[in-house]
């Protein structure tokens, strides 16, 4: 017998410790060398773990144990012999498509189904005081003994209810929360507590990306084979406006103010596991068709499970479009140790005043979030007015007065 101890790996600097997400593998199972065998939760992304051999493995974690990077999770039998005309582990697995176990719910009885338990004295005499029979209370303790906490239980009525029957379902589920997920709830936590974060709104008119958009998207999407979306709009009007308030794509480090000379924008995307922000670098250099490339395939990579922790550190501004899930207006909440992000919504037909006349444009409400110590409300302001002017008119300010060579066509 030759066995094979799998470790944790690191999955990036500073990660010290992951949980065990899922198995996607069952304790005996003959598994292929590479094949992904679990999903790891870090603080920062969930990774999928691969078989580093062949064989039949045993685990040695549960799902939902946090690890040490280097501790061994399971081992890997490689002089066991593949059975024959079996289906590898994961094929099986993808086709019973298993669900990670969740917490057994508890599910409300029916009177008659309650065993009878004996009352604790203090369980009787709640019981007694609020007139409930112990026969139709269900005991947690000791075989089946009614305790008090049953007993105060017992004796809530439902909302509107004039007794402590109640009809319809009473269920609940108690699901742990991932690595990733209690981190970020960390850091939204962080940045309210540790911040002096301010909100300042204004409007976009997108009357003229719908008629750039609608004139050279299919010849856009034949020479660049990559669609014109409206990210690439507002990635170059925000590095535009980053180079004229340069505070605004600063940070704080203790007592001193960190600038940057590049541009490197957090793009949030929603994938399985929650909201990402893939960092696109140095953004302010890319064409259209860079931006629009870059971004189709970090969201793949978050979509598919497969984006680094590289990959998602490091930016200096965030853009977040709330917009695609109908979101008209928001207080996005700063990425730290970022000073500031826009906010995107949706847009709306909306009637305007132009020249005196009442005209109907597609409007947006843009957001900025920025922390006040380190950015003034003259900088915030004149940072969103320059966004706007952008997006507003961006054959002069983001194509150069050139609408066919801005675009590279």
């Amino acid at each position: 017998m030759s066995i094979l101890e799998m470790k944790v790996p690191s999955p990036g600097e500073s990660i010290t410790e992951v949980e065990i997400a899922t198995w996607l593998v069952k304790d005996g199972d003959y598994v292929e060398k590479d094949q992904p065998i679990a999903e790891v939760d870090s603080d920062k992304a969930t990774l999928e773990l691969p078989a580093e051999e062949s064989g039949v493995i045993t685990l040695k974690a549960e799902e939902g144990e946090v690890v040490e990077v280097g501790q061994v999770v399971c081992l890997i039998d490689t002089a066991a012999a593949k059975p024959e005309g079996s289906v590898p582990a994961k094929t099986e697995a993808k086709a019973a498509e298993p669900a990670k176990p969740e917490a057994p719910k508890i599910e409300a009885k029916p009177a008659a189904t309650y065993a009878t338990g004996t009352p604790s004295p203090a369980a009787k005499k709640i019981l007694d005081e609020k007139g409930v029979d112990a026969s139709q209370v269900s005991g947690s303790g000791k075989d089946g003994r009614i305790t008090k906490q049953d007993a105060e239980v017992a004796s809530v009525p439902a909302m509107g209810a004039t007794s402590s029957a109640t009809s319809g379902s009473r269920g609940s589920s108690t699901t742990k929360l991932s690595m990733l997920r209690r981190k970020i709830a960390a850091r939204l936590v962080s940045v309210k507590n540790e911040t002096a974060m301010l909100t300042t709104f204004n409007e976009v008119d997108m009357s003229e990306i719908f008629r750039i958009r609608k004139l050279y998207k299919e010849e856009f999407t034949q020479k660049h084979g990559i669609g014109l979306g409206f990210m690439s709009f507002f990635t170059k009007a925000v590095t535009r406006a980053l180079q004229m308030y340069p505070d605004v794509n600063a940070s704080i480090d203790g007592d001193f103010k960190v600038s940057y000379d590049f541009c490197d924008i957090s793009i949030a995307v929603s994938g399985p596991k929650g909201l990402m922000v893939p960092v696109l670098r140095n953004a302010e250099n890319m064409s259209f068709r860079g931006v629009e490339a870059n971004i189709k395939s970090l969201a793949e990579k978050v979509r598919d499970g497969d984006i680094s922790v590289d990959e998602m550190t490091g930016g200096t501004f965030t853009i977040t479009n709330g917009g695609t899930f109908g979101s008209m207006m928001s207080t996005p909440i700063i990425n730290p140790p970022q000073s500031a992000i826009l906010g995107m919504h949706n847009i709306l037909q909306r009637p305007m005043a132009i020249d005196g006349q009442v005209v109907i444009r597609p409007m947006m409400y843009v957001a900025l979030s920025y922390d006040h110590r380190i950015i003034d409300g003259k900088e915030s302001v004149g940072f969103l007015v320059a966004v706007k002017e952008a997006i507003d008119n961006p054959v002069e300010f983001l194509l150069g007065g050139d609408e066919r060579r801005g675009l590279e066509l």
